[in-house]
């Protein structure tokens, strides 16, 4: 969602941070001369008197720009998304041709199912830091919490599933419902644009022997139903803003650390990509998954396979469980350098289009997007930039309505930063063969020499990479072009990338 603020409390908000910071920068200098340039001796006391007040000013520096993020990410712009009704709209593997309320109908469903994960505020304080709220710095982890949860509903749920509860569209315009006749105002939605949950009607009489088993299979029906709604609800609390969530915020900063990050730094997509692994190595919540991160630019087969295939790594057969994990495989890529390569943009569309692909994080500082579709020449996001409440997972029945959106976003191609993390998912060995053929396919359509990201027969340690698999917890590897796999092992900050 676009933010917007009200000029005075921009005004305000803005003077009283740049005063901040100019404070602070003018006290040093000061801090560190005597009477004639040379810095006195300072006793324990005034040191410790002046960490002190260091201390206390970044906790005022904190806490300000806390309340200044929070209205500035509180407001939102209401203004209207136009859809095509001639091309059709992609949502992670599936078309939707907007001419006719049906199909309205299963994009509304596709859209608002996705699980929306954006800022909150007045969360628990992030150990170690006066933050109770990420606005302003958090969207990427906001952005990587999405795309782990599309890949937690593929895994834990049917392909189909949608949520039953789906709120209406809200500020879209869609070109099929332009008025034929002055009865239908433009822009004014159609009473039955929601789901059909209502239809007037009236239900056939069944015959008394087919009763019983419309009715066995009414209930089978509601138990599904409410089984996957329990599933549903138990994900969201996975992503709560409390410190035991296995995917919260306070998790995820918690394990950034070990990558030199802390609450209030800009984290990379690379970066998260490899946060959202140890998460899930971490906790115990989510059985039968794994998550492979891939290096320069390189999915290593062999590697997926060991971290996939339990008979390879079990010492006794249990006959319990299932030979085969499922696995999330986290691309991270720079696709050109200062903007994206136009050459890449039919290969990232064919990505789009697969049902494997669970989305893709990409953006720059301060402004992180989830991407899952596309019409035409503009993007299809899930925008993390909107400040709401905190809301308590942990009470019975919580509401699940702030973890959806219904107001479709697009935005153009070419704004797309390059710096991004593709994600895709396969089930089983048989998927992942499957996906490997397909997004294999899907990288030749690029017209750059070297492709996106290339599959490779083997082992990371093949290729002189035996500390940077995906297994252990090194930093990510900076992106090079194919053919120049393993000419140096020394690695430099986790976020550089040799430009494709």
């Amino acid at each position: 969602m676009n933010s917007v603020s009200p000029s005075a409390a921009q005004y305000v908000g803005g003077v009283m941070q740049d005063e901040l910071v100019d404070r602070g920068r003018q006290q040093q200098p000061m801090e560190r001369q005597g009477s004639f340039g040379v810095r006195p001796p300072q006793t324990q006391g005034a040191s410790r008197e002046a960490a002190g007040e260091l201390d206390e000013m970044d906790k005022l520096k904190a806490k300000l720009m806390s309340a200044w993020n929070n209205v500035k990410y509180g407001w939102t712009v209401k203004s209207k998304t136009s859809f095509n009704k001639m091309s059709p709209v992609t949502v992670l593997g599936h078309s939707y041709l907007l001419n006719s309320e049906d199909e309205v109908e299963r994009f509304r469903l596709a859209f608002v199912s996705r699980i929306w994960l954006t800022y909150r505020r007045e969360f628990p304080q992030l150990e170690g830091s006066t933050w109770t709220t990420d606005c302003g710095w958090g969207c990427m982890l906001r952005s990587g919490q999405m795309l782990l949860a599309q890949g937690l509903l593929v895994h834990l749920m049917p392909r189909d599933w949608v949520w039953p509860e789906s709120q209406q569209l809200t500020d879209v315009d869609f070109e099929v419902f332009r008025p034929r006749s002055p009865a239908r105002a433009g822009g004014v939605p159609i009473p039955s644009f929601g789901s059909p949950r209502g239809s007037s009607t009236p239900e056939k009489s069944l015959p008394s022997s087919q009763a019983p088993r419309c009715s066995q299979k009414k209930k089978v029906y509601e138990s599904t139903k409410d089984r996957q709604e329990h599933i549903h609800s138990r994900l969201v609390t996975w992503f709560g803003d409390q410190p035991p969530a296995p995917f919260g915020v306070h998790q995820l900063v918690d394990i950034g650390k070990g990558s030199g990050k802390k609450a209030g730094d800009w984290y990379g997509p690379s970066v998260v990509a490899h946060i959202l692994r140890k998460a899930v190595d971490k906790t115990s919540v989510v059985t039968n998954l794994a998550v492979y991160v891939a290096q320069d630019c390189t999915v290593y087969k062999e590697d997926v396979v060991h971290l996939c295939d339990r008979s390879l790594n079990q010492t006794s057969s249990d006959p319990s469980s299932q030979d085969w994990k499922s696995v999330i495989i986290l691309v991270p890529v720079r696709l050109g350098g200062e903007a994206l390569n136009p050459s890449y943009i039919d290969c990232v569309k064919n990505f789009l289009k697969l049902e494997c692909c669970i989305g893709i994080i990409g953006g720059k500082p301060k402004h992180s997007l989830y991407f899952i579709g596309f019409q035409d020449e503009q993007l299809l996001y899930l925008d993390p930039h909107y400040c709401q409440p905190v809301v308590d997972v942990s009470q019975v029945n919580f509401s699940l309505e702030s973890f959806h959106c219904s107001s479709p976003k697009k935005m153009p191609f070419n704004r797309m930063d390059p710096s991004c993390t593709i994600g895709f998912y396969a089930k089983n060995k048989k998927d992942f063969e499957s996906l490997c053929s397909a997004v294999s396919e899907a990288l030749s359509s690029s017209k750059e020499k070297y492709p996106v990201f290339t599959f490779v027969e083997g082992h990371s340690q093949d290729y002189g990479l035996e500390g940077h698999s995906s297994n252990h917890s090194g930093p990510p590897a900076h992106i090079l072009p194919p053919g120049r796999l393993g000419r140096s092992n020394n690695r430099r900050s986790s976020e550089e990338f040799v430009f494709l």
